[in-house]
């Protein structure tokens, strides 16, 4: 490789938490950056966050948030979670930022002027009902390939093929659940016809440093032919096209996203035209899942190659296959799978779980998490090998020699032993070097299952032999340096107990343990999991995750009229307006509030209510309102639009109707003049649904 190295690795969506098939190649660029940290190599490791497009959108309509609230959300989320896992990436940052809106921009104009972008009309899903155009993702229905039937208007899931939403079989909006139509929307598109000359002579010059299935992948669609491809998308949320009569479009997520790499690093580093804008000195090295191959070897490629500057160009591709849950696949948008969240949970340190997502990395076929399997690699590998030969050797040291390095001379077999040793470790570092990681790490156990049979072999119990133990101090020495990309903080333990500094890749097969050394107080490195907690640990985690459902559907209404009832004292006749309908609702405010005070107010309605009938009088729903002590305080949304819903974070609404009994159960109440329910408060996208009455009022 080059003098300067860059590592990045696919952005994970911000849409929600990332599971462990997620973190597999987030994981994997963090243990290849600190490998060549270990070898003072100049390396930058670049991560963050995707954050625009149809998916945040979806996620801010499903959580009552707006999309900027969403992405801020999950980024703290994930970057807790990868702080957690021990990634400690040099630059990690944002899509939505301001220097990828800039850079996206700039790219996008070189390409413009370059004459590679295109104008052309699109047949576009538009839902009616929802009046809005509907991009991919807010689009479902059957896949036309394999007939899977949540396929996505983007891609298909379950076969990997990237789709049109035109495509889709009996499509559905996923917002409203009714049909859309197809109608015509003018879009830009990036002409990879024209660059396939140039992107195809890149390829062939760089694909030597490519995985198996990256090279298959790109050929076959450089063999199919490439065709042009849309980079705009009918959304509010993401970069906006900056041209005349694009107003409403943004650019397609798949667009800036890449482009993100860039950006990211030049919000970190001032120094990042040194790395992103010169090929002659700087390897770029890519971690992804194979579903993001071909936006990493034709589509990116395709958007630097056409601005017509010296870009740095993909160099080495390490994409994985999948990593499957018990037999199925880890799904976000399903629940399935285990979750960094949960992860944390679980009590487990996370080099164990770094240590099981690498030595159960999909490199060449698709690999599967089970409970029993990590069970059985913490207690067979990490436990009984790497523990064992640690706590074994030191603790002996402790107890029969003080916890000082004896003094002894090495014998033949001594030497023998760790010119094996040196020849193993070179073969670790060689895998390494190729970016073969789960390969790697193998030998790495190897190494250490080897220093258990020297111990076994040489009985120091019996023969009071010291050199072993400055042999097997020294390789556990050695096994601190070679598994600190895999398992910091393991690494960390084993130098705090050998009583050694951290060393370097060039430290390998040096004595750094002399006679007189003082080791400290020998204690485990791992523990073993019975039965009963694994089998505990998978009935909590191991189950699909549903968001919770709330059993109202709350909306913003405005008052636009309000009188009094004709065959009632106490009961008013309200007309409200809930954005795309009208409705009447009867209330029993008079007490409370006059006709006069009504109108114009924003208040919040049960809009899935059974429908009633008051004194020969229809009733379309039910005005939210807090009571204490006889006082009544309508619960009001001043800043939010009519037809807003009124959600719970961490909750759906239920559109399912619902009776006046049902509703009676349900309790919510005011805490700091908050509406809450079950100790959250309710919220539009904009604002806290207040009611200006005492805590724990009841809402009805």
């Amino acid at each position: 490789m080059k003098k300067r190295i860059l590592v990045t690795s696919a952005l994970p969506y911000v849409n929600n938490v990332p599971h462990l098939g997620n973190l597999v190649c987030v994981l994997s660029a963090d243990v290849f950056t600190k490998f060549l940290r270990l070898k003072n190599k100049k390396a930058v490791s670049v991560c963050g966050t995707d954050e625009h497009g149809t998916t945040t959108e979806t996620k801010a309509i499903e959580e009552g948030l707006t999309p900027k609230q969403i992405t801020d959300k999950y980024f703290r989320i994930h970057k807790k979670i990868y702080e957690w896992f021990g990634c400690d990436f040099d630059c990690f940052g944002r899509t939505s930022s301001k220097a990828n809106h800039e850079t996206t921009k700039d790219i996008f104009f070189k390409l413009h002027k370059n004459n590679y972008i295109k104008e052309k009309e699109l047949e576009q899903a538009y839902c009616v009902k929802c009046e809005r155009w509907l991009a991919d993702r807010f689009i479902g229905g059957i896949c036309p390939s394999c007939g899977y039937e949540e396929a996505r208007g983007d891609q298909c899931e379950n076969c990997g093929r990237l789709l049109e939403a035109t495509e889709l079989k009996n499509p559905k909006c996923r917002i409203c659940s009714s049909t859309p139509e197809i109608r015509k929307s003018r879009h830009l598109f990036i002409d990879l016809p024209k660059l396939t000359p140039k992107l195809k002579k890149w390829i062939n010059e760089s694909q030597k440093n490519w995985t198996e299935n990256a090279k298959t992948m790109t050929n076959a669609w450089m063999k199919e032919g490439l065709k042009e491809r849309c980079i705009t998308r009918s959304l509010k949320w993401g970069i906006k096209v900056p041209l005349k009569g694009y107003e409403d479009k943004v650019f397609y997520s798949w667009f800036d996203a890449p482009i993100g790499y860039i950006s990211i690093t030049r919000e970190c580093r001032k120094d990042w035209k040194q790395w992103w804008k010169n090929p002659k000195e700087t390897t770029l090295v890519q971690f992804m899942g194979k579903d993001n191959i071909p936006f990493h070897t034709i589509l990116f490629p395709a958007f630097l190659i056409g601005t017509g500057e010296k870009y740095t160009l993909l160099g080495h591709m390490s994409s994985n296959e999948y990593l499957n849950y018990e037999s199925g696949q880890f799904s976000k948008s399903r629940g399935i799978g285990i979750f960094g969240d949960d992860a944390m949970e679980t009590g487990l340190p996370s080099d164990v779980w770094r240590y099981y997502l690498m030595t159960n990395r999909p490199e060449k076929m698709d690999s599967e998490f089970s409970w029993k399997d990590l069970q059985a690699k913490l207690n067979n590998e990490l436990v009984a090998n790497l523990g064992n030969l640690v706590n074994r050797t030191l603790a002996y040291i402790n107890r029969f020699h003080g916890s000082r390095m004896p003094k002894a001379a090495l014998k033949k077999d001594d030497r023998e032993f760790l010119k094996k040793i040196a020849k193993e470790e070179k073969e670790a570092e060689k895998a390494m070097d190729s970016i073969q990681l789960k390969t790697a790490l193998k030998k790495i156990m190897e190494i250490s299952r080897l220093g258990n049979q020297y111990f076994q072999k040489k009985e120091p119990w019996k023969t009071k032999n010291a050199a072993c133990l400055l042999v097997l101090a020294n390789l556990i020495k050695d096994l601190s340096i070679l598994i600190q990309p895999f398992l910091p903080e393991t690494a960390k333990e084993i130098n705090r107990q050998l009583g050694t500094r951290q060393k370097t890749w060039q430290d390998l097969g040096k004595p750094a343990v002399k006679p007189g050394h003082r080791i400290m107080k020998a204690a485990p490195l791992f523990r073993k999991i019975e039965d009963r907690e694994a089998e505990l640990l998978r009935k909590k985690y191991g189950g699909k995750k549903k968001m919770e459902t709330f059993p109202l559907d709350l909306k913003v209404a405005k008052i636009t009229a309000a009188e009094n009832h004709p065959n009632a004292e106490k009961l008013n006749v309200l007309r409200i307006d809930l954005g795309k309908e009208q409705r009447q609702i009867v209330s029993g405010l008079r007490d409370h509030y006059t006709n006069e005070e009504l109108k114009g107010k924003n208040i919040v309605i049960v809009s899935n209510l059974k429908h009633a009938n008051f004194r020969g009088v229809e009733s379309q729903g039910m005005l939210m309102a807090a009571e204490k002590n006889g006082k009544v305080i309508l619960l009001e949304a001043p800043n939010s639009e009519p037809g807003e819903r009124v959600r719970i974070e961490g909750m759906k609404n239920s559109e399912k109707e619902i009776t006046i009994e049902e509703f009676s159960k349900i309790k919510m109440a005011t805490k700091s003049k908050k509406a809450v329910y079950n100790g959250k408060p309710l919220k539009t996208g904009k604002e806290e649904i207040r009611a200006d009455i005492e805590d724990g009022a009841e809402i009805t």
